[in-house]
């Protein structure tokens, strides 16, 4: 038995409603075959649904047909509404996009196409309206061609010509075709769910013309999605049922969930629902692959992972206008806010939110008739007239360099530092999030916390205070401390990092654009190109003129938003504009912009640009262009570019390595770089990347222990106690410096030593084994890790430290370290005491009032 989960799209008035409907009667699902435009239609039975004769929100419907179970998704095909429909992309294994034959492919059919493409969905195409379009099926195939893929086919005809051009595809296919002649359906049903083939059936829904062939062959064309034996699951909508329940829709994509499983924050699973319309049957078990509604949870939100799935799924759809709502005026304003709420969990793109500073509840949508549904909604279910204002277009800001933001946290027992890595992506892309640091500077728990405080909020910009996007944001470095740090700390720290590196970035602010195509009589072309280029937008003029012209082209939304209107007017009636969201792209009128919004970074409390150390056991605010004077952990990117630019220029001595390089290079040569290692950190620089190089110190037990005169004293009565004080004194130190550290003691007098390794707390402590001094030990290894880390050895042997600088390493003397170790124990002890309460003396006090007395 295969099953899937399928979902229909389409743009508006395609007719996808009216396929739905006909598979619905057609698979025996419904026994009426129900019209849109009586509405009566089995999955759109809101009632502002069935009035408008449009679908709003996303419902299901079980199938079963031959071998096939299939859960059927409806979604929105109005553009207003395209949100609720990307959510549903999230969880289907294949679609079908339906393709208007009267329209041919539209702007919002390619929208919903490149959705279909990002989430990797295998889809077939259905072209309806097949008995009133007025072209042929070769002419809709040649569209879809060009607006959509290449890959298209036609599947009511599969001749050699169909099979030569799927062969193509790869070189196995073609081995075979050219053995063959021919493609099995296995390779077919492998191509289509690798989303190399797509295939394409005509037909009318209205009528049912073709209608079986195409859903025989879309099932005969598919096969069960591979899911893992362990629990994961994909929440894609949350809704409401009429007792006010809240219900969280997912789909199950490994292992399963049974009634009374504890998810998250320890929830547990009252109720599991399978819907199909707006009835539903209850199950205490649901398997991988499988729809459900669950009740009982009530912190999880749409776009949420559970078990093996992440939360990492960015949404490529967004609202382009804010509005204001405005209540009533005896309206308890938080009240209304707190169920407002309610309606952000189900749909998190409306972005609602309350501005302390003037008291306004705000939200996000795409259009007007989103706006009328939503006035409609609120007075349903809150019985709350409300209304909106005109609107205002939502900016966003991005980078043009990459900077690295650092955020610190430490009021009185509290402690967190994070350095995120802020880099420009490309447009469109959105916000990614990484993470390269090791584990030895910040555990992987704090590391997974710091990746969900990134994404468990928008983050704002410093030019206007609009939405940050198309940057990858990685973490590189953090600190905790051990009995200080709280998750909370790693919240501040985080949201403070990026703040101070967009501060310390240059931004850029970018602006919605709209694709438009502009049909009107060719005696109006001037007008309408002349309009255009005003408007700062780009176009494309028709090669062959007719009475008719269509301009297509981009142009921001700020200007072209309200030009429907007017081309009604100039055209009297006989023009007609057609416009779809497009993309983000730099601002034309940037500082006009910036100015308008009257926007201070520096006085937004809720979102501060600034840090918090702590000095004398309280805490104190430091400006964010002041934060690298006082931050506990160096800049990562700063440093790898320092190492690429010594790699430029060794003609210049900062240091005693350096010179002591050059006196190898006079007496040895060169010091030969293992092959790419120069190509490998150009590259890094160039890219504006980085990868964060772990310190590596390798410590001369003995030559320390000789060298320390207090250790060098216990060794003549003890040698032991000594490389057991050298080893606590170690282990201290690493806590300090949370490097890698190896402590290297000879043993190479120990006949038939075969040499050990072993962990000690947090360091490594190494015996050489048989005829392998110290010094060979250490060159060796320095060899061997000098590629993947920063390497430092410690010891005074002067022959020791120029075969460690030809390998690539840095060394330090041991009586430096001894100055560095007593360095730190003396800043750690004072930082311990400025940390101590002030302690009150109750005893003297009262002596004191005695002595008085």
């Amino acid at each position: 038995m295969k099953k899937i989960v399928l979902g229909i799209l389409a743009h508006v008035d395609a007719g996808k409603t009216t396929l739905t409907e006909s598979i619905l009667y057609l698979t025996g699902t419904t026994r009426k075959l129900g019209r849109v435009d009586h509405r009566d239609t089995f999955l759109d039975y809101d009632f502002q649904e069935r009035n408008r004769g449009i679908t709003i929100f996303s419902k299901q419907a079980i199938i079963n047909w031959h071998d096939s179970q299939i859960t059927l998704i409806d979604t929105p095909g109005h553009i207003d509404f395209s949100t609720e429909m990307e959510r549903t992309l999230q969880v289907l294994d294949y679609a079908i996009l339906v393709i208007s034959g009267i329209d041919g492919v539209q702007g919002h059919s390619e929208t919903i196409w490149n959705l279909l493409r990002y989430y990797k969905i295998p889809t077939f195409i259905f072209i309806n309206k097949m008995d009133v379009s007025r072209y042929e099926q070769s002419e809709l195939m040649q569209n879809l061609k060009e607006r959509l893929d290449e890959h298209c086919f036609d599947f009511s005809n599969l001749n050699d010509e169909f099979y030569e051009s799927v062969a193509l595809n790869s070189e196995d296919l073609l081995n075979y075709y050219l053995e063959y002649n021919t493609l099995n359906k296995e390779m077919l049903i492998n191509e289509i769910a690798r989303c190399q083939l797509f295939p394409c059936f005509f037909g009318s829904a209205l009528k049912m013309e073709r209608i079986d062939n195409f859903f025989n062959e879309f099932t005969n064309y598919i096969k069960n999605k591979d899911y893992s034996e362990s629990f994961g699951a994909r929440v894609f909508k949350i809704s409401h049922d009429e007792q006010g329940n809240k219900l969280t829709h997912l789909k199950i994509t490994g292992g399963s969930l049974k009634v009374k499983t504890q998810l998250l924050n320890d929830e547990k699973v009252d109720q599991i629902r399978i819907y199909s319309g707006n009835k539903y049957h209850l199950t205490d078990e649901v398997m991988a692959g499988d729809i459900c509604a669950i009740k009982g949870l009530k912190s999880i939100v749409a776009g949420q992972g559970l078990g093996i799935e992440d939360n990492t799924t960015q949404p490529l759809l967004s609202p382009y206008m804010d509005y204001q709502i405005k209540l009533p005026p005896d309206c308890d304003q938080h009240q209304v806010l707190k169920k407002l709420n309610l309606l952000a969990q189900e749909d998190p793109q409306l972005h609602i939110n309350y501005n302390v500073r003037t008291k306004e509840i705000h939200v996000q949508l795409m259009g007007e008739i989103q706006i009328e549904v939503l006035k409609n909604i609120i007075q349903e279910r809150f019985k709350v007239e409300v209304d909106f204002d005109y609107g205002r277009i939502i900016y966003k800001e991005t980078i043009e360099e990459t900077v690295e933001g650092v955020g610190h946290f430490e009021p009185l027992r509290h402690y967190a530092e994070v350095h995120l890595l802020l880099e420009p992506g490309k447009p469109g892309s959105g916000l990614k999030f990484d993470t390269n640091c090791q584990e030895y500077l910040l555990a992987n728990n704090y590391q997974r916390l710091i990746l969900s405080h990134l994404q468990e909020k928008e983050h704002l910009g410093v030019l206007t205070g609009s939405p940050i996007t198309d940057m990858k944001i990685t973490l590189v470095a953090g600190k905790a401390h051990l009995k200080h740090t709280e998750g909370g700390d790693f919240r501040e720290a985080t949201y403070r990092a990026i703040r101070q590196g967009l501060k310390t970035a240059k931004s850029v602010l970018l602006e919605p654009y709209f694709d438009f195509s502009l049909e009107l009589p060719i005696e109006y072309l001037s007008r309408a190109i002349y309009d255009i280029e005003a408007m700062a937008g780009d176009f494309k003029l028709p090669e062959n003129q007719t009475d008719i012209a269509v301009i297509t082209g981009s142009a921001p939304v700020s200007k072209m938003q309200n030009y429907q209107s007017e081309v009604v007017r100039y055209t009297k009636g006989k023009g007609r504009l057609i416009c779809q969201l497009s993309d983000y792209r730099p601002c034309q009128n940037q500082a006009e912009v910036i100015k308008s919004f009257n926007y201070d970074s520096e006085a937004d409390v809720e979102n501060p640009t600034g840090s918090v150390f702590c000095s004398h056991g309280a805490g104190y605010n430091v400006r964010w262009d002041q934060v690298a004077q006082h931050m506990h952990i160096p800049f990562v990117f700063k440093k790898i570019k320092k190492t690429a630019n010594n790699i430029q220029d060794k003609s210049k001595f900062d240091n005693i390595d350096d010179e002591l390089e050059n006196i190898f290079t006079r007496t040895y040569g060169p010091v030969k770089q293992r092959s790419g290692e120069h190509q490998v950190t150009k590259k890094i620089f160039n890219e504006s990347s980085y990868k964060y190089i772990p310190e590596c110190l390798l410590v001369d037990g003995y030559n320390v222990i000789h060298a320390w005169p207090e250790l060098k004293e216990l060794a003549k009565d003890n040698l032991d106690a000594a490389r057991m004080r050298l080893i606590d004194i170690m282990c201290n130190y690493q806590g300090y410096k949370k490097c890698i550290l190896i402590l290297v003691f000879d043993a190479y007098k120990v006949k038939d030593n075969i040499g050990s390794t072993t962990k000690y707390h947090n360091i490594y402590i190494a015996y050489t084994k048989e005829a392998q001094t110290a010094d060979m030990y250490i060159e060796r290894a320095t060899h061997e890790l000098a590629s993947k880390y920063n390497i430092t050895v410690a010891t005074s042997d002067a022959l020791e430290q120029l075969i460690v600088l030809g390998q690539g390493g840095k060394r330090i003397s041991s009586r430096e370290l001894r100055l560095e170790v007593a360095q730190l124990d003396q800043e750690k002890l004072e930082e311990f005491r400025r940390k101590q309460p002030k302690s009150h003396n109750y005893l003297l006090e009262e002596l004191k009032n005695f002595n008085q007395d």
